[in-house]
This record gives C-alpha cells, structure tokens and sequence, in this order.
C-alpha cells in the first residue's frame, strides 16, 4: 500500500535542552496532516480559538507557483504536450 497522506489527533515533541542535555518528550493534543506538498498543524491559541500553521513542501510550492503562472514553460511529468 503506497501512502498519499498522513494524519494524527495528537502529536509527540521531543526536544534536547542546550543547557543539560535532557530529553524531554510531550504528546500534545494537535492535529497533524501531511501530504506531498504541505504539512498543517492544527490546534487552539490562547483563548480557545481555532489556529493552524502550514509549512509548504518544494513540491507544493512548485505546484502553487504553476498555479499562478510562475511555473515552467513544461510539465514535469511530459504528459501534457500541446502535440499529440
């Protein structure tokens, strides 16, 4: 089975402290999806309001930038050509 997609309700941190050199580990209560092109945090901010952060993959942003016409004068893949 090939996988497109990753997703999780509660993710793990693990952090070294510079200092001591302990590891600490925390599961927090953060939804976590990832895909080629991109990788979104869900969670709540301070006051209980929804809040996400996005990190764009190479990929993604190549696909964003073909999208607005930024793109290559060629598709990646060759299976697009204006000649049959």
């Amino acid at each position: 089975m090939e996988l497109h997609e990753i997703h999780a309700s509660a993710v793990t941190i693990e952090v070294t402290d510079e200092q001591t050199g302990e590891t600490f580990r925390r599961e927090l209560p953060i939804d976590f999806y990832e895909t080629a092109n991109l990788l979104r945090l869900r969670g709540e901010d301070l006051n209980g309001n929804p809040s996400e952060l996005v990190f764009l993959s190479g990929t993604g942003i190549d696909r964003i930038r073909g999208l607005m016409g930024n793109g290559p004068d060629e598709d990646p893949c060759g299976s697009h050509s204006k000649n049959p």
